[in-house]
């Protein structure tokens, strides 16, 4: 990277605003790489971009069942169904569960 700077004569460097966007840019994809931080793949992220349920993503992606994630949270399958769907809401402590149990942010799931 060829970053065009002009030392100023109080010791302090003047670059870009060009320059400075990608210096940042590169210290958060160092310090993600550096952090301990899951990374999906591209179609995950395709399927949440375009709409899909994300808790049906998630799922999906963890290699659940609808009954297996039931099961562990004290649901029924139809629950998780609708859920998936849209079709019912859920408490807070559901989608805490859910979040637990598939290893993400509950802002992930909702």
């Amino acid at each position: 990277m060829n970053i065009e700077h002009e030392k100023l004569s109080d010791g302090r460097i003047a670059i870009s605003p060009n320059d400075f966007e990608d210096i940042l840019d590169i210290l958060a994809y160092d310090e993600a790489k550096a952090g301990n931080e899951e990374s999906f793949p591209v179609e995950l992220v395709e399927r949440l971009i375009e709409g899909e349920s994300p808790l049906r993503v998630y799922r999906e992606y963890r290699g659940f069942t609808q009954v297996q994630i039931a099961k562990k949270i004290g649901l029924t399958q139809a629950t998780i169904a609708e859920l998936e769907k849209g079709k019912q809401k859920g408490s807070i402590d559901t989608w805490k569960a859910l979040a637990s149990v598939l290893n993400v942010d509950i802002d992930d799931l909702v």
